[in-house]
């Protein structure tokens, strides 16, 4: 008999990554961290009961529930509300005092100082009650594993989802498969579909090849108990701890696996011109194809995608469908391996299941003259596709540079769907988006800390985090558009007006099926005509037409952000999600560190988000059965790229010191400052509170503001402005594809850093930066030339702090402006300082030259000093 953990279907010999057992210090000590002491157990009781009567139908509960101590949340609770009072109280004094230099510019502080106490309070008030739970996985198999090394667990359906082989290195592609194949998941209860947007022979013959290979490297990761389980990461680190129970073999063993993901890498290269090369050795021409020479696949046919040298019909955007199952579907009793041989297994897995899971290759028909709707159109045709062959009742998407880091994280989520307590009114469970390759001090806040670790546990301690587009694992018939259990009267069925599903009568038939989350046999998979003649028929571009797909079902239309969106539209229908962290963590991915390409991510983000406010789906109009505070939170998460008009303005206050010799915003200024003062730093005060509980460190806070402020004054406006131009019917900004660093190359390590793309959204920042630039140094200028009293420069100070201030935010931004001068930061500090010497000296020698003696650049032996004695005393 095979052990569950040759079979794919446990870990045996490995000590579970979550260790979250009913033993509540030590499952917080290693989930939390150094973070544990400040949480502690809110469900006690519920496991008390548990224990004692094993729960109401003998079912363990599956996750573990955290809330911060009272004493640390309760302190959190009151700086906000002294805050918040703080905020109130100088808003009514400014309203009370309209006196200032320039009234206009009042009257525009006022107002942003209103929005930037609202935004506050709305960024603030999910976080009251931040939520940590802890999945159970010893306790999941105890209920769903069984003794002969099978299991009851619920049939899976995975997605991955990518468009360009360049763009989104392949190699990214098919590590993320691969380390799916090899996850710890039983074999015959799940399948992978690798959504080809771009129809690219390329994709499918990687994929074909990726197939190949997973026969060695899947039986490898059980046999060995290897983590994470994408080869690229795994043989990317030299030293690991070996997890397995065969140490005498593994070395033997990695040696020559290494060797053929080498040879692998290799062949996935080499398609590149080998597919070229091909197509021109049959020395064709497709007649249809207007003369355009055809790309033709290794068994001697036309492929039906995309051209490399495009034709009608075989070019992006105008090309047929494709669905290929690349792996069948495993039989549900183990297959045990060979003995190692030179000619079948270079491995001995003879004791090793080396049966390998599902896997489809699909490209949906794409045709001129119709809206794709980018990655939400290919997942609803993943999502028809799937639902005609396996039609698990789960799904997992994956981004296709994102890659499974620990074999348990399927399990993971499963411990929220199937827990009994309220398990079947979770819609979908989230994960944190980890990333690697980032470099060490996280530059532009890739790892947007502040967001997954603080924002998201707050979020869920409500009604769940929002869904962020991958590394989620979704419920099928709330994609579907049914009301969740606790809302849905006994009597009404989850399919209730089929016409919005479209025509496929074997699809409708199949969404009742789908509805049953215990169903743990995937049906067989026949693809006999009737069956390619239905599923060509749900991949083609008019299937969606007259019928609720991108609105009410599916993953949601006309978005730019159609993550958010539409978990938004589930939540709205009143399910709830779940947020797993794990370590360690359950998906790795890559970002752009590149400057400009993180900022065109995030302004892809903002202008999305900001659709969404000024939508049908403005959670300002959700009905009751959005949490309050959840709709707070969905309210600040779509409307907050508003604030950038304010931020502007603040940043360029400082040339009115420029044209003025004194500005006052605020009159009494001494009372404005103090009150300025006490907002500014208790908002630092409950910053630092919020690292304590959420485990960050000052970095990722100090980041997180930073980016905030360099994007608010290029990025937000962008954003708003393509709103604008939305709202008057105009197209507003094409939104570019992110792209992906490179896997492979001869490059230098974080190469992409230090490169300078010029783009207009840099402008903004650079004329602010300017602008505090001159400031600085005009202000060393004037004393210079005028010379200050104690009075003058105690004055001053404040308005030289806040440039100082601005040029300390935005100087991730400045560094990377620089390029490779970045890697020396003093360089930089150098630049500055030149700077501020160079427009102190013009201002001293125009106003020499203002006051009737020479310019500056000929005074020849006099010093600056004489210059400027003599411009004192003629004024």
């Amino acid at each position: 008999m095979v052990s569950p953990a040759a079979s794919g279907g446990g870990n045996a010999g490995l000590a579970d990554p979550l260790l979250a057992t009913n033993d509540n210090s030590e499952g917080a000590r290693h989930v939390f961290g150094a973070k544990a002491k400040y949480w502690v157990p809110a469900d006690e009781k519920e496991i008390a009961a548990s224990r004692e009567c094993g729960g109401e139908d003998g079912r363990p509960l599956l996750y573990r529930t955290f809330k911060v101590k009272g004493m640390l949340v309760n302190t959190y609770r009151f700086l906000n509300l002294a805050r918040l009072t703080a905020v109130i109280v100088f808003f009514a004094w400014r309203v009370q005092h309209p006196d200032s230099d320039a009234m206009w510019l009042w009257w525009i502080s006022v107002v942003g100082d209103f929005w930037f106490g609202l935004s506050w309070w709305l960024n603030q008030v999910p976080k009251l009650n931040p939520t940590i739970c802890i999945p159970t996985i010893p306790l999941l198999r105890q209920q769903f594993d069984l003794p002969d090394g099978g299991s009851n667990l619920p049939v899976l359906d995975v997605f991955i989802s990518t468009v360009d082989p360049v763009e989104e290195p392949m190699l990214h592609t098919m590590n993320s498969i691969l380390s799916i194949l090899a996850t710890d998941y039983p074999v015959d209860k799940y399948a992978t579909y690798l959504s080809d947007d771009g129809g690219s022979l390329l994709h499918y013959d990687g994929l074909v090849e990726t197939a190949k290979f997973a026969a060695l490297w899947v039986p490898f990761c059980r046999k060995h108990h290897v983590e994470p389980r994408a080869p690229e990461s795994y043989f990317g680190v030299k030293i690991r701890p070996y997890m397995g129970n065969l140490p005498e073999e593994f070395l033997d063993d990695h040696g020559r696996l290494r060797r053929e993901y080498e040879e692998f890498k290799t062949r996935l290269d080499a398609l590149f011109t080998l597919i070229p090369q091909r197509s021109e050795a049959h020395g064709r021409e497709d007649a249809k194809g207007g003369g355009g020479k055809a790309t033709w696949m290794a068994d001697g046919t036309q492929w039906p995608g995309t051209w490399t040298e495009p034709a009608e019909g075989h070019r992006k955007g105008d090309h047929a469908g494709i669905i290929q199952v690349m792996l069948s579907q495993p039989s549900s009793e183990p297959q045990l391996g060979e003995p190692a041989s030179s000619d079948h297994s270079p491995l001995d897995f003879s004791a090793v299941d080396v049966r390998l899971p599902m896997l489809v290759y699909v490209s949906r028909e794409k045709r001129p003259g119709y809206d794709h709707q980018k990655k939400a159109g290919a997942l609803n045709v993943q999502l028809r596709v799937s639902a005609l062959l396996s039609n698990a009742p789960f799904i997992i998407n994956f981004d296709c540079d994102h890659y499974i880091n620990n074999s348990q994280a399927f399990r993971a989520a499963m411990c929220f769907m199937m827990d009994r307590r309220d398990g079947d009114n979770v819609a979908f469970v989230q994960f944190p988006q980890r990333f690697d390759d980032v470099d060490p001090t996280d530059r532009y806040a890739n790892h947007n800390r502040m967001f997954f670790d603080a924002t998201m546990l707050g979020m869920n301690g409500i009604q769940g985090p929002s869904y962020v587009g991958t590394g989620s694992m979704f419920r099928r018939v709330a994609l579907y558009g049914a009301d969740p259990p606790r809302w849905r009267p006994d009597d009404v069925k989850v399919l209730e007006n089929p016409n919005k599903f479209g025509k496929s009568m074997t699809f409708i038939n199949s969404i009742p099926v789908a509805a049953n989350q215990e169903r743990s046999v995937m049906s067989p998979v026949s693809l006999d005509e009737p069956a390619t003649t239905e599923l060509a028929d749900v991949m083609t571009c008019a299937y969606e037409d007259g019928t609720e797909w991108g609105d009410g079902v599916g993953w949601v239309y006309d978005m730019a952000t159609e993550d958010a969106v539409t978990g938004f539209r589930l939540h709205r229908t009143g399910w709830r999600s779940m947020y797993c962290d794990m370590e360690p963590p359950a998906f790795c991915g890559t970002a752009p560190i590149n400057m400009t390409e993180r900022m065109y991510q995030i302004l892809r983000w903002s202008g999305g988000s900001l659709e969404v406010f000024f939508s049908r789906f403005c959670p300002l109009l959700a009905g009751r059965r959005l949490h309050p505070m959840q709709r707070v939170a969905y309210t600040n998460m779509t409307f907050y790229p508003l604030s950038a008009l304010f931020v502007v303005c603040y940043h360029l206050l400082p040339l009115m010191w420029v044209f003025n010799g004194q500005f006052y915003i605020q009159k009494p200024y001494p009372t404005y400052v103090m009150y300025v003062l006490i907002i500014i730093v208790s908002n630092e005060v409950i910053g630092m509170v919020e690292i304590v509980w959420a485990g960050l460190t000052l970095l990722d806070w100090f980041r997180n503001e930073q980016f905030y402020m360099i994007c608010a004054t290029g990025v937000y406006p962008t954003a708003v402005l393509h709103v604008v131009l939305r709202s008057l019917g105009l197209k507003g900004m094409s939104f570019k594809m992110t792209a992906k660093q490179l896997a492979t190359g001869a490059r230098e390590r974080f190469a992409e850093l230090y490169d300078v793309q010029w783009a207009p959204l840099l402008i903004p920042t650079l004329v602010v930066i300017a602008v505090n630039v001159v400031a600085i140094g005009v202000a060393v200028g004037k004393a210079i030339t005028w010379g200050w009293s104690a009075g003058q420069v105690v004055e001053a100070a404040s308005g030289l702090m806040f440039n100082v201030w601005i040029l300390l935010m935005f100087y991730p931004f400045a560094l990377g402006v620089i390029g490779r001068w970045g890697k020396r930061p003093f360089v930089l500090f150098a630049m500055f300082v030149a700077a501020f010497a160079a427009i102190a000296a013009v201002y001293v020698a125009v106003q020499a030259a203002l006051a009737g003696n020479l310019p500056y650049f000929q005074l020849g032996h006099r010093s600056i000093g004489g210059a400027v004695s003599l411009a004192s005393r003629r004024v």
